[in-house]
Order: C-alpha cells, then structure tokens, then sequence
C-alpha cells in the first residue's frame, strides 16, 4: 500500500506521479485532501480518511469517480429539512402551473369569463329560491300544525301524540332548511370570490401594457408573470444562477425580520417566525424540466394574523418583486 501526505501543489503532484509510475495503478488508485490540506495518493483508504472526499483515479491519473466527503449529523438533518421544503414548493409550482393551464385554455378573454360568473352566480340565486320556498312551505305546514293544536286544547281534547311528533319534526326541516341556506349563501360568495380571483388571475397572465397603453400578450408574458407571482426566478444557465443566488439571499436578508438560520449551496432559510408580524424567507435551488430555477417561499407564524400577513399584500408584493430583484441585479452587475 502506498499512503503519502503531500502538500496540495500541481508541482507535487505531478512528481507524485511520475514517482509513482505506471505499475502502482494497477489497482485502484485514490486521491483526497485531509482537514489540513496535505493531498493523499494510495491505492487504499484508511478508515479515519474515509470521511473526506476521495477521487478514484485511471492508469493515466484521470478522474473515473469522485466520492463526496461523508456529511455531519447537523448536515443530514439540513438536508432533510431541504428534501421537504423542496418538495413542498414543487408542489405549489405544480398546482399553480396546472391551475393556469386550465384557466388560460378554458377561457379565451375577459368577457368570456364575467359572463359566465354572471351565469354561475344566477345558478346559485335560483338554487336559493329552492330552498327558500322549501322552508316558507314547512313553516305554512308548521303554521297549520299548531293550529290544529290549539284548536285541540281549545276543545279540551287532548294533542295527539302523531300531532306533536308532526310539529317537532317541522320545527327540525325548517332549522335545517335554515343551516342549508346559510351554507348555500356561503358556498356563493366563496364562489364569486375565487371566481373573481381567476379573473384578476387570467388578465395578469394575458396582458400588459406598455408606454403606449396598447396591450402586450404572449406566451412569453405568460410565463414571466406568472414566474414573478410565484416568486420563481429561471435561470438562463449555470452561470448566471450563480449570480443570481447571491442576490437572492441578499433579499431574504433584507426582507426578512428573523434571523439566519440555513445557508447553504442550495437553501438559504431565515429563522421560523415567532411574532405575528414575522415575515420569514427561504429561498431554494430547483432543477425542474432541465432548468435552474430559484424559488422564494414565505413564512409566517401559524396564527390567524399570521396567517392573514402571509395572504396579503405586503407577502405577495414581496413574492412578485423577487424575480425583478434579481433581474435588475444581475444587469447592474453587467
């Protein structure tokens, strides 16, 4: 076995080789760095340098593998923490593409769309009067059953046991009929509102205007407003992502009001909200559909005010500034 520290020069290494010669890559050969810098040649592994990055190396010292240096616990669980919040936001990528992709194929302009709320919403209007005339209908029915009582007890005749089940039963169709149009009503107005929603959403994906006023629309459009909702920035190539990576956790940096918490090649998270006011951001690197993308995902404390902080405004300008950031970071930089 040959096992020899050296420091990490070309020129070493180079004489470390020829020294070698060709006979002593008959077997594997590896290469790694320890902690202090000195570089390793042999065609063995001792077991206290299994943890550092080791190459495996040809007859004609080419690299053939590279094995990455065994993780800590503290970067087993960073990455854990990575894999889930990844797989989160793919999903709401996903979901979101998805929910474009219907709308903008279901719907060919804004006209189209306001007419057919008007159509939905006269369907709820008439489903109300159903059930409307369903619990006016009990109550008559009501009315007439505790007539029928009181003309009993008027008569000194005892209410029959049929009669009184006959009015509870009323008495319960008609609180029913009550619970069925408050949900009905409800059912309504969370139906306009997210049909309203889609409105907004398919004339942010579809037009534009510029100095003129006139309407700018394509696919290209599309795309780019609905990267900037989603706070998703593409990257052109491997290059330029590196760039952008840096600008983008400096606007975690500035946006967010925790602390630091993960920073890593690719995940840069701020500390989990704890006030109600606490906004919390991370951002993370995605390879989707062969592209470099930059996700920015927004935190907040898991109350109703923080929740309401997260769906609002002030969360979702800071979502559509993200991909302008970095794009008018990386120009400045040009």
């Amino acid at each position: 076995m040959r096992h020899a520290p050296f420091k990490r020069t070309s020129f070493v290494a180079l004489a470390l080789l020829c020294a070698l010669g060709q006979p002593a890559y008959a077997k594997k050969m590896y290469r790694w760095v320890d902690e202090n810098g000195n570089v390793y040649f042999s065609d063995q592994v001792p077991p206290d340098q299994v943890k550092h990055k080791r190459e495996t190396l040809s007859e004609k010292a080419r690299v053939l593998d590279v094995l990455e240096k065994a993780k800590t616990a503290e970067q087993i669980a960073q990455q854990k923490r990575l894999d889930a919040l990844r797989k989160e936001q793919e999903k709401i990528i996903a979901r979101q593409n998805a929910n474009d992709k219907v709308l903008l194929s279901t719907f060919r302009n804004i006209d189209d769309m306001n007419k057919a709320l008007i159509n939905k919403m006269a369907s709820f209007d008439a489903g109300q009067k159903v059930i409307e005339g369903n619990i006016e209908r009990i109550q008559l029915q009501l009315q007439q059953q505790q007539q029928q009582a009181a003309n009993l007890e008027r008569g000194g005749s005892k209410i029959p046991p049929k009669l009184l089940a006959d009015i509870a039963a009323s008495k319960q169709q008609i609180e029913a009929g009550k619970q069925e149009l408050l949900r009905h009503q409800q059912d309504r107005q969370n139906s306009e509102k997210e049909f309203k929603a889609d409105i907004a959403r398919f004339q942010f994906l579809t037009q534009a205007n510029n100095n003129d006023g006139k309407p700018v629309n394509g696919d290209s459009l599309a795309a780019s407003n609905a990267s900037n909702e989603l706070g998703l920035f593409v990257c052109q190539d491997a290059g330029q992502c590196e760039k952008a990576w840096k600008v983008a956790g400096e606007f975690v940096a500035t946006h967010s009001t925790t602390g630091q918490d993960v920073e890593s090649e690719k995940l840069i998270m701020r500390a989990a909200p704890q006030k109600d006011d606490d906004l919390s951001l991370s951002v993370s690197l995605l390879e989707r559909n062969n592209t470099l993308q930059i996700f920015l995902d927004i935190r907040c404390r898991q109350s109703s005010l923080g929740n309401e902080l997260c769906s609002g405004a002030k969360a979702q300008s800071i979502r559509q500034a993200f991909a302008p950031f970095i794009q008018s970071s990386l120009a400045a930089q040009q």
